[in-house]
């Protein structure tokens, strides 16, 4: 009798034991596991660059050393096996997946043709109709000149400009700075109205694409810092938008509360930055004197981590160049964070570095 109350004292001893263990492991995470929140954003980010010294040669992409690296790089970003499951994590062939790129500076400084072929080709190999991927940037005209008709003409894929297709009536960004309309601009076209406070959101946004992976180039800009995914998508995807850009309070206040739309950041999937080439200085035009060879592209999930990881780039290289840092406009990106966009605070950002 005794021996059968020793093995049952044993046995509530070991279930209290184990019981304390799994109470331990619930309660106290590993370095490992899942970050803090602060405010309802997350306290830490992740940046992934994938380099390589073979990306580029006198400023020129070698599209086969660019395609391994998206190939790379979508696979750690997402910690897939392979490249096909890696963005059937992010789209499936039922997305109308947009590719945002920014092509008004030229092939050279602007995004480059090379990058988003690597996607486009990692898209149709993960199953993507080519009907139902769309490059697009604000106008188609920029587009061509850019040279992305090539990938139209080669990939039968769909170019498209947000101007071009046309502004929805119903869905809006109100801002109580007024702006001169012009052509296109939609307040301007139906009532000849010469002032609005409005901004509409493109119909290819709010009628058509389902997904957006935005591509946006390592280039300066003299009021946001960088012609970025934040900033890129936002002036990219509604009209009346020059009343923002003659003040860089005005932007500050205006890209991030824009992306916030549900049209534009209820659909972004992944962020990209193109950085095989930094140009510190220049904005829309293509100055190659002012750039840097970084042989690299970056992809988070966080496109404001991206965005403020490209300033500090930025800055670093017009330092290296002994020229003055300026217009990198702060407060857009901490706006940004305080609308739970992402996390603008370098110290909370970690990089995966893939050579």
């Amino acid at each position: 009798m005794d021996g059968v109350k020793m093995r049952s004292d044993l046995l509530v001893k070991n279930i209290l034991f184990f019981f304390l263990c799994w109470m331990c492991a619930v309660n106290v995470a590993r370095p490992d596991d899942a970050q803090p929140e602060v405010g309802g954003t997350p306290a830490r980010a992740r940046i992934v660059i994938v380099e390589n010294s073979r990306a580029t040669v006198a400023f020129e992409p070698d599209a086969e050393v660019v395609q391994d690296m998206m190939n790379r790089g979508i696979q750690k970003v997402t910690g897939k096996s392979n490249v096909k499951a890696a963005w059937r994590s992010l789209v499936s062939p039922k997305d109308v997946v947009g590719l945002k790129v920014y092509s008004g500076p030229g092939p050279n400084s602007g995004t480059r043709p090379a990058v988003v072929e690597a996607v486009v080709q990692d898209l149709l190999k993960a199953g993507i109709p080519a009907s139902n991927i769309i490059v697009w940037d604000k106008r188609l005209v920029d587009l061509r000149l850019a040279g992305f008709s090539y990938l139209a003409d080669r990939y039968h894929i769909r170019l498209a400009g947000s101007a071009d297709a046309g502004y929805d009536a119903k869905v809006f960004y109100q801002n109580p700075v007024p702006g001169n309309l012009s052509a296109g601009d939609l307040e301007f076209d139906q009532d000849r109205a010469t002032t609005g406070s409005k901004s509409y959101v493109s119909k290819l946004l709010t009628q058509s694409i389902t997904k957006i992976i935005t591509i946006a180039p390592l280039l300066n800009h003299n009021m946001a810092g960088i012609c970025g995914n934040l900033y890129g998508l936002a002036m990219g995807s509604v009209d009346n938008t020059q009343r923002f850009l003659d003040s860089p309070d005005r932007l500050a206040t205006a890209v991030p509360e824009i992306y916030a739309m549900s049209p534009l950041s209820d659909h972004v999937v992944l962020s990209i930055t193109d950085a095989l080439i930094g140009q510190y200085q220049g904005e829309q035009m293509s100055l190659l004197h002012y750039s840097t060879e970084l042989n690299q592209i970056w992809l988070s999930r966080d496109p404001v981590a991206l965005d403020v990881w490209g300033v500090r780039e930025l800055d670093n290289e017009r330092q290296a160049a002994k020229m003055d840092s300026f217009g990198d406009n702060p407060k857009l990106y901490q706006n940004a964070g305080e609308l739970e966009l992402g996390v603008p605070d370098l110290s909370k950002i970690r990089l995966d570095v893939v050579r």
